[in-house]
């Protein structure tokens, strides 16, 4: 099985990427979370590898992170929960923010994600509890809160009509520590100058 790839960035067509390795290209799935920190193409990337194989194929899916990866792999068990449901929810929030929503059995948080319906996020609620670490020990209430705001944002945005790319791309040049109104608003200048 692939459990790493390294190697030279080819193409970006979120959510899929193209990795070349050793003159193989590797078309590989990866989350919003990933896709948004991923460099220009032409520069050098690592991925943390999930890798299926089924009869009617072989498929990657992609992660910067660890936790990422393993996270995925968590919802993989979840009955119901296949690889693209499970790329959408950490696509629609972070591995802190889902850990954070199971821990306080927050089901309106997972609804908010496409393809999460009421039944799915109570079955995550109840087959995750205890599987995914609490948030990052160590980090206060302020810094907590912070990963929210983004997520807040960017959903915000989107449901807003912009594509995750515009919704990204301007989140990325919001100052730390903004909150939710405040990032909203300058997001909005923001994209009005684009």
């Amino acid at each position: 099985m692939i459990g790493r790839l390294c190697g030279t960035l080819l193409e970006k067509n979120p959510p899929q990427i193209t990795l070349d390795v050793g003159g193989v290209g590797y078309e590989i799935d990866v989350p919003m979370s990933t896709f948004y920190h991923l460099p220009a193409a032409g520069e050098r990337i690592s991925l943390h590898i999930h890798h299926v194989v089924r009869e009617d194929g072989q498929f990657l899916f992609g992660f910067a992170q660890a936790g990422e990866r393993a996270a995925f792999r968590q919802l993989l068990k979840v009955s119901g929960i296949g690889p693209r449901t499970a790329l959408a929810v950490l696509s629609g929030m972070s591995v802190d923010d889902l850990a954070q929503a199971i821990a306080r059995q927050e089901a309106g948080r997972l609804i908010k994600i496409p393809g999460i319906g009421r039944k799915t996020a109570e079955r995550l609620l109840l087959e995750l509890r205890d599987k995914l670490p609490a948030t990052t020990a160590g980090t206060s209430a302020a810094a907590a809160a912070v990963p929210d705001a983004s997520s807040d944002i960017l959903n915000a945005l989107i449901a807003l009509g912009y594509s995750d790319r515009e919704a990204g791309a301007a989140l990325k040049q919001l100052p730390p520590g903004c909150g939710v109104a405040d990032g909203i608003r300058q997001a909005l200048r923001l994209l009005a100058k684009g």
